[in-house]
């Protein structure tokens, strides 16, 4: 593993993970909309509901879950691969009976544990998917070129989160068609009433000493950004003013996020990251700009198994 390939991180400058993700307007809408999307998998709700404080402090998870998100895409290579290790060995813990019943039958268990695969790979898809359509809906239309390289940089990710590649779709293509199976009427995603119950923690954000309910308003875009069956099953209200509500805001982000100068508008972990690599570009010890690896790296190494070695 040379320096400059460990300044970079898992993904480097050239990537489209560095891109897309260091918009801070991004966040309002892919955060809370990729927790509620996770929460709509019986039993992700069942591993959050028995396992963590989300009830008594949500946003103190989502924070953490937001920084531990940036750590591995900006952070260094040993920062990175610290994260997923410690992520790993956390979920290893994360087990227990499915108490739900409605939770149960769908499912089809009656236990659960967060280092499956095939939650782990839910998981991992809200985060991709959430990114893309709210970049889509606050900056630009990202071409098919550009989603399926977004998509590849993340496979490696995936692997190193425990999903073997006979679970992992290979491409966008088939990334896509795992999405729509996963939301179909047939599929395992539907809201149980232990989802329900964890959701009023998340549109019903208190800021600072401010009572709870009075920045409502401040989640409608995630929630405008919904498959609208899933908001339906979920049982949140929503009417033509709530939807009027979230596309002024909408615009607002998006405005906001063109003219704004980059300093103000970057998430603080990518502008540290573009820093990282800039010293260690002045000093010699990283790549030239523009010969930053993507994640995906070649077809070799993204068929390996794990983030591929340096």
């Amino acid at each position: 593993m040379t320096a400059g390939r460990g300044i970079a991180g898992l993904y480097g400058p050239g990537s489209e993970a560095w891109r897309l993700n260091r918009e801070a307007f991004l966040l309002l809408g892919a955060g809370p909309r990729a927790l509620l999307l996770q929460l709509a998998h019986p039993l992700v709700a069942e591993g959050v509901d028995q396992h963590s404080d989300f009830r008594a402090d949500p946003w103190g998870r989502l924070q953490g879950t937001l920084a531990s998100y940036l750590r591995v895409v900006y952070g260094s290579d040993i920062a990175a691969r610290a994260e997923i290790g410690r992520l790993n060995r956390l979920h290893l813990r994360v087990a227990g009976p499915v108490r739900d019943p409605v939770a149960r039958a769908i499912a089809g268990v009656r236990d659960y544990r967060a280092r499956d695969p095939e939650l782990s790979l839910w998981v991992h898809a809200t985060l991709v998917e959430s990114t893309i359509v709210a970049y889509d809906a606050w900056y630009e239309s990202l071409d098919r070129e550009r989603r399926a390289r977004f998509y590849r940089e993340t496979l490696p990710i995936a692997r190193g989160f425990g999903i073997p590649d006979d679970v992992l779709p290979g491409d966008l293509a088939q990334f896509e068609a795992y999405w729509a199976a996963m939301l179909g009427p047939g599929g395992p995603v539907h809201v149980t009433p232990t989802a329900r119950s964890l959701v009023p923690t998340i549109l019903h954000p208190r800021v600072g000493p401010l009572p709870p309910g009075l920045y409502d308003w401040l989640m409608w875009p995630a929630v405008a950004l919904l498959p609208p069956a899933v908001r339906d099953e979920y049982a949140i209200p929503w009417s033509p003013a709530r939807e009027h509500v979230a596309a002024w805001l909408r615009a607002a982000f998006s405005f906001w996020g063109h003219v704004l100068p980059a300093p103000w508008r970057w998430m603080p972990p990518a502008r540290a990251a573009d820093r990282r690599v800039r010293e260690a570009q002045r000093t010699g010890a990283a790549r030239a700009p523009g010969a930053a690896r993507p994640a995906a790296q070649s077809d070799a190494s993204a068929r390996a198994g794990t983030i591929p070695p340096y």
